[in-house]
């Protein structure tokens, strides 16, 4: 009689099990159990990357007097060729992703780059107050932050697609230097500022481990004589090995240009350009 018990305990939790089972409001037969989805970039709630970024640099920038003077705007110089910054760097660059609800996701971004350069100039320099004469040796830098926050949210979203827009903010910090040890002349320009972008995201998950990325965002605008434009470009493949653990590869382009009048208090011009291939580590849940 007691080795029935068991096999009665059993067959009570099945029978308990099915009654809550959730059923079909119309006919009451048990629905099937929810498939669990497939880890990728469109169910990620979490993420953190961590990248080796090899970009391509063109810089071009142009400070002028910011005090009314004979000389009303500075040398157009071009930073690789002019002032001797290198034309590519191996960086490393962070991101992380925040994912609300379902459809709702909040991105930041941080990328910084420090260069330095020397030339002995063949022609007279004017950056802001300063004029360096030809044949003098400069010392120069160059320091950049950048700091990206986008949301979005998705207006599509299946197992395998996900489009979303929204907003996005990039604020900026530059620092330029141009230096002469010899005259002691020293002249240090610094602008920042944040400016909004519109941004389109997409993923895809191809197969089961893999999965394709893309995002694009763009502004452009004129107030009076001053110009702001921002245009930022990514796209990568993606290996998942696990649940928690991506590698993949891509490449970045990021443009800015900025010009401010002269009533501003650093006008000038500056166009960065940056594009490079990256790889990426990535741990989400």
């Amino acid at each position: 009689m007691r080795s029935w018990l068991p096999l009665a305990a059993a067959s009570m939790a099945l029978q308990a099990t099915v009654a809550h089972a959730d059923r079909d409001p119309l006919s009451g037969a048990p629905l099937p159990p929810a498939q669990a989805s497939v880890p990728s970039p469109i169910t990620d709630h979490f993420y953190l990357s961590a990248s080796f970024f090899d970009p391509g640099y063109h810089t071009s920038l142009r400070a002028d007097p910011s005090q009314p003077s004979a000389v009303l705007y500075g040398t157009p110089l071009n930073g690789e060729h002019d002032l001797g910054f290198p034309g590519h760097q191996q960086l490393g660059e962070v991101e992380a992703m925040l994912r609300m609800r379902e459809r709702n996701r909040l991105r930041v971004d941080y990328f910084e780059s420090d260069r330095n350069g020397g030339v002995l100039i063949g022609n007279p320099v004017v950056f802001g107050s300063q004029t360096f004469p030809a044949g003098t040796q400069l010392a120069s830098s160059f320091d950049w932050r950048l700091i990206t926050v986008t949301y979005t949210y998705s207006f599509w979203r299946s197992d395998r697609l996900e489009i979303g827009s929204g907003l996005a903010g990039y604020a900026v910090q530059l620092t330029a230097q141009l230096q002469a040890p010899a005259t002691f002349q020293q002249q240090t320009v610094s602008a920042s500022g944040a400016v909004p972008a519109i941004p389109l995201d997409v993923s895809w998950r191809v197969s089961r481990r893999f999965s394709l990325t893309a995002r694009a965002a763009y502004f452009r605008a004129t107030v009076k004589d001053d110009y702001g434009e921002v245009i930022d470009l990514h796209s990568d493949a993606q290996f998942r090995w696990n649940a928690n653990f991506t590698t993949g590869v891509g490449y970045c382009s990021t443009r800015t240009a900025l010009t401010r009048s002269s009533t501003s208090t650093a006008p000038g011009v500056v166009h960065f350009d940056i594009a490079g291939p990256e790889a990426f580590v990535r741990f989400s849940f």
